[in-house]
Order: C-alpha cells, then structure tokens, then sequence
C-alpha cells in the first residue's frame, strides 16, 4: 500500500474542452474551464494553478506555472455519453456502450404519466423538459393550491418531481420518487435517476430549493471498484451524491452535503479520521447552479470559493495521503442550451510525500482513476471493468 487514504474530488462538470468526438453530441468548440477564465474580469484559482491546472489548457488571467505539485493528465470519456452517472461509473471502471434513454423533446409517455397519477395519487402537472427554477415560478403556486405533482425531465436522462416541504410533505415527495422509480425500471421508460426536488416558499419568485434532494439511481451493471474495496475491508466515504450515484453499492460511509462549500468543509473534516481507503466526494453546484443556468460568473465564484478550501485541505493531507481532483463531464455556461457538454475532464493528482511531479500522457478513459485506486490498495479490478492504473507513474 503506497497510500493509506486517496482523497478523490469531482468538480461536477468542469470540462476542460471538446472531446474528438464532441460534434456527434452536439457541442462544437466547447470548453467549460477556458471559456468561464474568458467571460469574467476577474478570476484566480492559486491553489488549482499550483496544482498545473493552467498547465493543462490555456487560461485567461491564470498562467501556467514552472513547477506544479504532483502529476496531472488530460482524461477522455470512453464510454457513450456525457451525464453524471457515466461520468462517475467510468471512473470506477464501468464503461457505458448504450446511453441513458431521454425524454427531453415530449415529456415522458402518456402511458407513464397516467401509471404514475394511479400510484401516487397526485395528478401530474408539467411533464415536459425544463429548468428546475423555472418549473416552480410556472407551476409551485398550482402545486400548493391543488396538490397536484410537478413532474418534468431535463436534458439529461432524469425524471423530477418537485414537492413543497410545507405542503406535499417531504417524505410523501420520496414516496412518490419511490413509486417512479419503480415504474421507471422498465426497459421502455428507464431513466438514469428519479430525482426528489423538494422546495419551500409560497409564491412565485420566492422558491427555493432546499437540500434535501434526493436522487434514486440506476445500480451500477457491474461491480465497480468500490465494491472490491468494501469487499477487501476497505472504508468507502461518500461525500455528495456519490452515495446516490452508485446507489450504495460499495460505500461504507456516506455524508449529504448542503451545498459544494460544505461538501469541502466535510472533507477538510475527514482529514482529521483515521481510516484506510477512499473518500469519493460530489460537488454539484457547479453543474446545477451554474452550468444548467448558463451564468459563468457564478461559476467562477464557485471555483474561487473551492479553490480557497482547497488550500485548507492541501494543509491536512498527511505523508500517506493522495489527493485526486477531477470531473465528470462537462457543462459549458457559455454555450447553447442547458445540456451538459461532451469534454474531456482533468487529472491532478498530488501528495505531501511526493518528490516530483510532472505531465502525464493524455488518457483514453475516465477509468484510470479507479484502476489507480485498486492497485493502490492491492485490489484486482473486478470482472468487466476498465482501466489502466497509474500509480507506478505517481512517484
């Protein structure tokens, strides 16, 4: 064992440019990070820029350095599509051939809708692809009156029902999510995640959001990696939707998060626990707050308020510790629409013990990470997964 805990963080959606096969998804000359550095006046990011994340990809306003900490690589997506769970199942060595199945262009199927108005009770109101801010200011106020169920999709492959914490009750919300979930199993009507949306306010333009979303995932196809390290007694800590996104499967420990901010602040925490293995950590925000609502500033701001608990937890990381920043996708705020962008994502990598560092070649999946991890800990990869590890590269 080389490292006794891996810290392994992903920024949600911080591309960093077009993959080869961008155009086939839609995206021509995406960039998530080089574009959000070129629509601010103002941005610094020290902490990633020590770590070589300007050596990666030009960035307005922040310069490549002579010597960064640790290693870094530019990481392509091998498997067919660009959303959260490939994303992140590929890291653990699941390649995705057969992209989720979406309902953006006409809602979900009356079939669907009318099972899912039988089973819960509600009648649905909605149906139809938007954004989540957006379907509350239209629909929250007829939802409080009537009692009704917001359900709507995104350009993702999800189904979302909003529900007033005040007046559809939060756990009715997850009963209802349940009961999608559920239905949302067959092959016809398979989405990737059931996601409860839950709000409080009670007129338009006084919604928000709350923190006690929840997402009901798709188990992985395959054990990934965090199976085989739970199987070899191995602490598996979720901070974020990892928990959600991998269904449980494999986590050991799991801590929601309030928000990005507070997902770095549980794990500059955990820095303080004694344990041997992973700590796997979502930060959202930036992909649904600000790359789906298309606004670079508060992106960046989000990057800014990251990079400055970044410098936090590099202080704690201990000589036997190994620290992994990465992403999932991409979600240009620059570009058309609210999708995610098909990107390839960074790898930076990095260790108090460390004695060099360098630039690593491009990689062909997301995968090496998990493979990385597994051999780290003297685990075999599990059947079907993918990955070549790099630890021997980590010196």
């Amino acid at each position: 064992m080389k490292y006794k805990r891996i810290f392994t963080i992903v920024i949600d959606s911080l591309g960093i440019g077009a993959m080869p096969d961008s155009e086939r998804f839609g995206d021509v000359g995406v960039n998530t990070l080089g574009h959000i550095s070129e629509s601010v006046e103002e941005f610094s990011i020290s902490n990633l820029q020590k770590l070589g994340m300007a050596n990666l990809i030009p960035l307005k306003q922040v310069d490549p350095v002579e010597k960064p900490w640790g290693y870094r690589a530019v990481l392509r997506e091998q498997s067919n599509g660009k959303d959260t769970m490939t994303g992140h199942w590929e890291m653990m060595g699941i390649e995705t051939t057969r992209p989720f199945q979406t309902f953006t262009e006409h809602g979900f199927p009356p079939e669907l809708i009318r099972e899912l108005e039988k089973r819960t009770g509600h009648k649905v109101i909605g149906n139809k692809s938007a954004s989540g801010t957006e379907i509350l200011d239209e629909l929250g106020e007829e939802e409080i009156a009537t009692g009704h169920m917001i359900v709507y999709t995104s350009a993702d492959s999800v189904l979302q029902i909003c529900g007033n914490e005040e007046t559809f009750d939060l756990q009715e919300l997850y009963r209802c999510c349940e009961i999608a979930r559920e239905l949302t199993l067959r092959e016809e009507w398979k989405v990737g995640r059931v996601i409860a949306r839950p709000y409080v306010g009670r007129k338009k333009g006084e919604f928000v959001r709350t923190a006690n979303r929840h997402d009901y995932a798709l188990k992985p196809p395959y054990p990934t990696v965090l199976n085989a390290l739970q199987n070899a007694g191995m602490d598996v800590i979720s901070v974020g939707k990892i928990v959600d996104i991998f269904d449980k499967e494999g986590i050991t420990e799991a801590h929601k998060s309030q928000s990005s901010v507070h997902g770095m602040e549980q794990t500059i925490e955990l820095t303080q626990k004694d344990f041997t293995g992973l700590c796997f950590v979502n930060l959202v925000d930036f992909d649904a707050k600000w790359g789906h609502r298309r606004n670079p500033a508060g992106y960046a701001q989000e990057l800014e308020a990251f990079d400055e608990k970044l410098g936090s937890l590099l202080a704690r990381l201990r000589e036997d510790d190994l620290l992994i920043i990465t992403a999932d996708h991409g979600n240009d705020p620059t570009y058309s629409g609210t999708d995610h962008t098909r990107e390839k994502v960074p790898f930076l990598a990095w260790s108090p013990s460390m004695e060099g560092g360098g630039m690593l070649p491009e990689q062909s999946t997301f995968a090496v990470i998990g493979a990385t991890i597994a051999q780290n800990f003297g685990i075999e990869m599990p059947e079907h997964t993918i990955g070549e590890s790099l630890l021997e590269e980590l010196r």
